[in-house]
């Protein structure tokens, strides 16, 4: 009974640990965005201010960060909870079977 507990404690652990670095790698990933494109808009502004090329890292980077927020906070989270708890599950009733 106990290791049953443990082995569920560790699992709950690994797992709010997985998403602890999803999160940080997101939100590491924002704040760079936030302090670089600001800079390169200056840099645009002092260097070339009649061609504004700052967008286009800005447009770049902004849809890499859209496709990451997605992946950490969208589509799929469900799936993936409901596909784990089936895997454990099938796997909880082929030890019982042995």
């Amino acid at each position: 009974m106990e290791t049953t507990s443990f082995a569920k404690e560790n699992l709950a652990y690994e797992r709010a640990s997985k998403r602890v670095k999803e999160l940080k790698g997101f939100y590491g990933n924002l704040t760079s965005y936030c302090l670089v494109i600001p800079f390169l808009l200056v840099l645009n502004l002092l260097t070339a201010p009649g061609h504004l090329w700052f967008f286009w890292p800005a447009l770049g980077w902004g849809v890499g960060i859209a496709a990451h927020a997605i992946s950490v906070f969208g589509i799929g989270k469900d799936w993936e909870e409901k596909k784990i708890k089936q895997l454990m599950e099938e796997e909880k009733r082929n030890t019982k079977t042995l």
